[in-house]
């Protein structure tokens, strides 16, 4: 059976993730058991949108109308590749009983 396409992703943040920010650093991390990311401003606005309602297509479409600048092709290609490593680091629970697959990180 193949995987739901990403734009039906209802992405949220696994149990184990928490967004956080630093006050030292001035920027968000996901932070996880004995771990934590450093993102960048994109990657945090990106996961700010994940609350398990919103699709992956309505958060490009969010995104999209914020930053009216920027293509939305290139919007939704960061996206789909932030929320794909996330899920692959079992950071992200896709809301389609995550059944999904998780890809592999590269080598």
């Amino acid at each position: 059976m193949a995987a739901p396409p990403l734009s039906d992703w209802k992405p949220r943040l696994a149990a184990k993730a928490r967004l956080r920010w630093d006050k030292v650093d001035e920027r968000y991390m996901l932070v996880f058991p004995e771990a934590a990311l450093m993102l960048n401003p994109t990657a945090a606005e990106v996961l700010k949108l994940c609350d398990g309602q919103r699709s992956v297509a309505d958060i490009v479409a969010g995104l999209d109308e914020r930053f009216a600048d920027v293509d939305r092709a290139q919007i939704a290609d960061h996206v789909h590749e932030l929320l794909i490593r996330i899920h692959a680091r079992g950071l992200l629970e896709t809301g389609l009983d995550d059944a999904t697959p998780r890809e592999s990180e590269p080598t």
